[in-house]
């Protein structure tokens, strides 16, 4: 993912109306990617601009801010547009396509939880002039969303066999960076590694949020439907998971609030799957669109 991507991805939250007092602050386009990314990725369509409109305004988005967001997004290069009749159409670019199915695999595949203490960490050491403060910005921003955590000045490190190549990509820094995959050895303390790499006690805070805001008999009251229960549900798990460097469960503190987080998306999702696919059904105007570049 491009340093753009990600410091969109992470802009500071605006509230919808759906989120007032609910203590979650979801921006339009973390909405709009939930939605795509259970409804929309993989079935090669381009979807009517009124069902996005239709779709967002049950989780409390404006018209004019769901408009402004597929305007932006498709600036971005995130949709491709098509006209039939009077309608507007917009399908995923493969660039999206390819975001939302990263989302898909933290989400399902790799998960927030890492049951994995035997995996060699990934090291990357780079070392950059002074003259190169754009690329120094663009490096570390990229290494933080790809889970590494700074150990010293120029050492970043990941508890996980990452493609740092993936992390360097299009910066034009190789021949400034060195990268290794290696397991800690003694004297190594590996509890103080990620003590000093990375902020625990933030992550944690975090996780109890989300359950703060879940785990009660009656999640987002205001929610109208499955679908916006659905879309309220995985946007604020998306949001609370992407900066989680998915530390192996070994080296950290008991009762790992990730835990009980994770166990209960997947029940919620579950139970609102089946009823906001019928919901989504309904609503979705569609047209046949594969990806386009």
């Amino acid at each position: 993912m491009t340093t753009e991507e990600i410091e969109d991805f992470e802009a500071p939250d605006r509230p919808t109306a759906a989120d007032e007092g609910s203590g979650a602050r979801l921006r339009p386009q973390s909405l709009m990617l939930a939605f795509l990314g259970d409804f929309v990725l993989g079935r090669d369509v381009g979807v009517f601009s009124g069902s996005f409109i239709d779709v967002l305004a049950r989780v409390g988005v404006s018209e004019h801010a769901a408009r402004s967001t597929l305007s932006r997004m498709a600036r971005r290069g995130h949709f491709h547009r098509e006209r039939h009749g009077r309608r507007v159409y917009y399908g995923l670019t493969r660039r999206c396509a390819e975001i939302l199915a990263d989302g898909e695999r933290r989400i399902w595949t790799t998960g927030a939880v890492n049951q994995d203490a035997e995996a060699p960490w990934t090291l990357l050491a780079f070392s950059l002039p002074e003259g190169r403060q754009r690329e120094r910005h663009d490096l570390r921003t990229r290494l933080t969303w790809a889970g590494f955590g700074p150990l010293q000045n120029g050492l970043w490190i990941a508890p996980a066999e990452l493609d740092a190549c993936q992390v360097i990509d299009g910066l034009g820094i190789a021949d400034n960076v060195r990268i290794f995959h290696a397991r800690p050895a003694a004297p190594t303390e590996v509890d103080r590694i990620i003590a000093d790499a990375y902020d625990l006690d933030d992550l944690a805070a975090r996780y109890r949020c989300f359950l703060d805001r879940w785990d009660t008999p009656d999640p987002m009251p205001e929610a109208p439907d499955d679908l916006a229960r659905l879309l309220l549900l995985m946007a604020d798990w998306l949001r609370t998971i992407r900066r989680d460097p998915r530390i192996p469960l070994a080296h950290l503190p008991d009762d790992w609030p990730a835990v009980r987080a994770q166990k209960l998306v997947y029940e919620l999702h579950g139970t609102h799957i089946v009823p906001a696919r019928v919901e989504a059904e309904r609503i979705l105007d569609t047209v046949p669109m594969p990806p386009s570049d």
